[in-house]
């Protein structure tokens, strides 16, 4: 078992940046990868970026590349994104993944159901 807690959000204006984190506990915890997603009212969950854990190579979608920085600490078990220029259609709640299963050639890292355990949620609402 896996817990995933995030952390980070809050009310910002825009053209603001924020940082995220998401800490992760359990036995032995040890994810192929971990990423963000978002949500917002009346919306699907939406992907954000996806880091391996052990390379640490990262990919993003289109509609935050350049603006929204995905890293980790594999000391604390613990993932980051970074978001700078926010915009106030970023507003949503925004989730961490965690996926424990092995990578295979080709996964779609952008499909929720392709990880394992979430958090909770932090909102995140930008002023504009």
């Amino acid at each position: 078992q896996a817990q995933l807690v995030e952390s980070g959000g809050g009310l910002v204006q825009a053209g603001d940046s924020l940082r995220l984190s998401c800490a992760a506990s359990g036995r032995s915890f040890s994810p192929s990868a971990m990423a963000w997603f978002r949500q917002a009212p009346g919306r699907e969950r939406e992907f954000l970026g996806v880091i391996n854990w052990g390379s640490g190579s990262s990919a993003y979608a289109d509609s935050v590349k350049g603006r929204f920085t995905i890293s980790r600490d594999n000391v604390k078990n613990t993932v980051y994104l970074r978001m700078n220029s926010l915009k106030f259609e970023d507003t949503a709640v925004y989730y961490c993944a965690a996926r424990l299963t092995r990578l295979y050639s080709g996964w779609d890292y952008g499909v929720h159901n392709e990880y394992d355990y979430w958090g909770q949620g932090t909102q995140v609402t930008v002023s504009s």
